[in-house]
């Protein structure tokens, strides 16, 4: 007869379960700093100012204890988000903010070992996702003014590349590629799924997303965390072909953004009058910084986003934590572009105190 015992002790014996090989590659998370709620929050491109007042006033009206028992219900959502991006309903899929999104093209276009190509410095997750999906990476470098390094991505991409992912605005820099070398790049890339990331669209102005019926192989992003104020709820879009979006949504979990998040989006897109409001206001407040920088002789990024990168170099992160220690979060982009800090932008409140509060540890 077996031994309960003995058996219990052989099995803890072999040790923990070992993970795929490319888990054990990757970087953990970092970790979103506690206790930011109270503080000015100009570190992670948030909304600075709330979300639209008329989504939460439809969330006391109407959300009833009975909304909370459904599994989320899409339908009318992708009707009206189509009608609001021009797209076919067929040509977008919700998705749980940005990173779903590309979590997704990763999922559904590259196999254990093949070749992603990435920008650097980049948002983190493309890195993580293609990480996630074992695939071979390989980043080409932004050039040392974080223009563009459209040439270099040309000659790189060749039949192993999978996938692209291009952030447009890119982030941290704030950079932008325009259309028509998009376009380039699309063509270079025919047989490559290419994600343009447009999180930052609403400061830009720059959107691929009309080339999606001429380019077959291109996805683009949105997401309403940004100008929309929404980056609690996590709701997101995903655009491309139909035929390109049947297979996305086979990857994709049938309830992975929930039902409030839907009815913030809704509710959202039907006042523009709140986002062009914001963004006019952001704008403003990015030429305010650009003169205090130049006051204080910071060089800065020129940025098409809600944020600025700016170099302060060996004391980066003395005036990151001594910001913090004044009630003002910045982001520390050091471990990606040494001796730079990155700022969300909000109002121009807000962008003088931030300035007054620099002024005097400088």
């Amino acid at each position: 007869m077996l031994n309960p015992d003995s058996e219990i002790t052989q099995h803890s014996a072999l040790g923990p379960l070992a993970p795929r090989e490319a888990i054990l590659d990757i970087q953990p998370h970092e970790k979103t700093p506690n206790g930011r709620r109270n503080k000015l929050r100009m570190d992670l491109n948030e909304n600075t100012v709330g979300a639209p007042p008329h989504v939460l006033d439809f969330f006391r009206r109407y959300l009833t204890a009975a909304d909370l028992t459904i599994y989320p219900d899409y339908d009318h959502a992708l009707e009206e988000l189509s009608l609001h991006f021009s797209v076919d309903i067929d040509e977008l899929t919700l998705t749980n903010g940005t990173e779903e999104a590309i979590q997704l093209v990763a999922n559904t276009y590259v196999d254990e070992g093949e070749e992603v190509l990435l920008l650097c410095p980049s948002y983190a997750a493309y890195r993580f996702y293609s990480q996630l999906a074992g695939a071979r990476i390989h980043e080409i470098d932004y050039s040392p003014g974080f223009e563009f390094p459209l040439e270099k991505l040309l000659d790189r991409i060749g039949p192993p590349t999978r996938a692209l992912f291009i952030g447009n605005p890119n982030n941290p820099t704030g950079t932008v590629i325009d259309t028509p070398a998009i376009e380039r790049v699309l063509s270079k890339a025919a047989d490559t799924a290419v994600l343009i990331d447009e999180a930052y669209y609403e400061f830009s102005g720059i959107t691929a997303l009309p080339l999606i019926a001429r380019h077959p192989n291109l996805f683009v992003s949105r997401t309403f965390s940004k100008a929309y104020g929404l980056a609690a709820l996590r709701c997101g879009c995903l655009f491309s072909t139909a035929e390109n979006m049947a297979h996305i949504r086979k990857a994709q979990s049938p309830y992975s953004v929930n039902s409030l998040a839907v009815m913030a989006a809704r509710i959202a897109i039907k006042d523009p009058k709140f986002i062009e409001d914001y963004v006019l206001e952001v704008l403003a407040a990015r030429e305010l910084l650009y003169v205090g920088l130049e006051r204080l002789n910071i060089p800065y990024i020129k940025s098409r986003a809600n944020f600025v990168l700016f170099q302060v170099g060996a004391r980066c992160l003395e005036i990151h934590d001594r910001l913090r220690d004044r009630g003002i979060l910045v982001r520390d982009c050091s471990h990606d572009i040494a001796g730079h800090l990155r700022l969300t932008l909000g109002t121009r409140d807000q962008v003088e105190r931030f300035l007054d509060e620099l002024k005097q540890i400088w």
